[in-house]
């Protein structure tokens, strides 16, 4: 099997690397690879990337991700979160190969306490969400053989993350202010990535038909807010490390008003995973333990 893989440096592409090693050959690329161009803003060279490397799988893990900057750059959004998987899908389709891509729960207007379901009505609140939920429907139109990761609240031990954020806020000032309306489950871009390995094993066997393309809610069992991710992030710092100074002896909970940003947030980005797990045969963890996990390899 050989594998095409976008975005190798973020943080999911960063732990796809690792879990699609095994499958097969793997040909990693971003925006600065010069043997292929992995540049996702260059759709005519991207697709002629598609067509030199003839992969038997595309997985596309770049996008455009800083959601208050698309408020400004709603086109440049578009282009790389819509336009360009739409590219992919098209060249896949040629192909007969299959598409992995991942979405959002911002395609959804956050209303209600109820998780997602794949099939409830959408309604995007942002720039980013819009382009997202765009590249959905592209991706379904162009290439048959597609899954949809739709995820949310993602992080990884490599690079800047919420637990990191509020690990050194805590050690700087005496009070911490923390979001508690809006409830979500953060979830691993590890646990991303081996999950993406398990679905191309499966969809990839001679038995396996497009009954199982799609679109996935993945993300960790459970939920909570910012505010109790804070504190369980707080806690389990000080019970891992106990050398550790944490400064701050208040946390307060605040509405998400009292944080104003360019792109609104939903408050509900709770997404159902029984389609999933009953469809490929897995279990997802709890969310505490991804990130008890993520603590003890960066403390």
């Amino acid at each position: 099997m050989k594998i095409l893989l976008l975005g190798k440096n973020g943080q999911v592409g960063w732990e796809l690397q690792r879990s699609l090693a095994p499958l097969g050959e793997l040909i990693v690329l971003d925006r600065h690879s010069t043997e292929h161009c992995g540049d996702i803003s260059k759709l005519a060279e991207l697709a002629d990337t598609v067509r030199n490397v003839r992969p038997d799988v595309i997985v596309n893990a770049a996008a455009h991700t800083a959601v208050d900057k698309a408020e400004s750059e709603p086109e440049l959004a578009r282009a790389l979160n819509a336009i360009a998987p739409e590219v992919l899908a098209v060249e896949a389709a040629r192909l007969g190969a299959w598409l992995v891509h991942y979405s959002t729960d911002y395609v959804f207007d956050g209303s209600g306490i109820t998780p997602w379901l794949e099939t409830d009505t959408s309604g995007p609140l942002s720039v980013y969400g819009a382009s997202k939920l765009e590249s959905e429907a592209l991706i379904a139109k162009h290439c048959p053989k597609h899954l949809i990761f739709r995820t949310s609240w993602v992080y990884a031990a490599r690079g800047d993350n919420f637990a990191k954020t509020m690990l050194r806020l805590a050690q700087e000032r005496d009070k911490l202010t923390v979001i508690n309306d809006q409830f979500g489950a953060p979830t691993g871009a590890d646990l991303i990535a081996d999950i993406t390995a398990h679905a191309i094993r499966q969809v990839s066997t001679a038995s396996a038909t497009q009954e199982l393309a799609g679109i996935y809610h993945l993300v960790a069992s459970g939920e909570t807010t910012w505010f109790d991710y804070a504190k369980h992030v707080i806690a389990q710092a000080q019970k891992a490390q106990p050398a550790i100074k944490i400064k701050a002896t208040e946390i307060q909970p605040v509405p998400t008003s009292a944080f104003p940003t360019p792109a609104s947030r939903p408050h509900n980005s709770r997404l159902s995973t029984h389609k999933l797990q009953q469809t490929f045969g897995l279990m997802l963890p709890a969310w505490q333990a991804g990130i008890n996990r993520m603590l003890a390899e960066i403390l």
